[in-house]
């Protein structure tokens, strides 16, 4: 689980190869909290259906570019092939995005207490957030990134796939789900759902494990959230 220095990236890859185009999915971060194409990337897709919507009622993705010629070319792409957004679900988006900076920063609030908490609970092995100054990710997110975002995963000390399931079923607040970025918290676990495809040996190579949780934490009141996962965890 690693942050890519974005600025970086960009550096190597058009000083190697200026035809290259570096490409980002900006989708946990949203435009709110970061801008890749300032930082020197060429695309950059979004999961409208996650932050931008906000509600989890669309389904939609979008790609963003400066280049002019580019853009036409994608848009060429986009015609001939009918990947043409609905008039609702645009409105929809629309929606979404006029909410977008109080949520995000609600998120990133929600996220950021959440992942403290974590960080001290005796049952947790590991929390990963970028805004925690022990995570490794910290310093690419503090210098690419107005905040840290409202997803957080955590290991189990105890790394049995059934005391992890008794902790899903635990949640009354966190709604067991495998989207994310809407309003509402959500809890998953990335083996059986999210990465439940991928071989059992490529998901430990990722760190991806029984214990691993993932939240994608809402804009609900903190004491709400806290007071669930609290009694989840006990």
């Amino acid at each position: 689980m690693k942050i890519a220095d974005i600025e970086e990236i960009s550096k190597i890859v058009k000083a190697k190869d200026s035809s290259i185009l570096v490409a980002v999915d900006n989708t946990f971060a949203t435009p709110y909290l970061q801008l890749p194409l300032d930082l020197g990337a060429d695309i950059v897709m979004h999961s409208a259906t996650k932050y931008l919507g906000g509600h989890s009622d669309v389904i939609m993705g979008a790609l963003m570019v400066k280049d002019e010629k580019l853009a036409e070319e994608i848009h060429f792409i986009q015609f001939a092939g009918g990947a043409v957004a609905g008039p609702q679900d645009s409105f929809l988006v629309l929606r979404g995005i006029k909410t977008l900076h109080i949520r995000m920063q609600r998120h990133c609030e929600n996220g950021m207490t959440i992942a403290k908490f974590l960080e001290n609970h005796d049952k947790v092995k590991e929390v990963f957030y970028p805004g925690l100054e022990s995570d490794k990710n910290y310093g690419v997110a503090k210098k690419q990134m107005k905040g840290f975002g409202g997803m957080v995963a955590f290991k189990l000390k105890d790394e049995s796939k059934t005391t992890a399931f008794k902790l899903l079923e635990s949640f009354k607040v966190f709604t067991l789900a495998e989207s994310l970025g809407g309003v509402e918290s959500l809890v998953n676990h990335p083996v059986t759902m999210t990465h439940a495809s991928i071989p059992e040996k490529e998901r430990e190579k990722l760190g991806i494990t029984d214990s691993l949780i993932r939240l994608s934490v809402g804009i609900e009141d903190i004491d709400d959230l806290m007071t669930d996962l609290k009694q989840a965890l006990s």
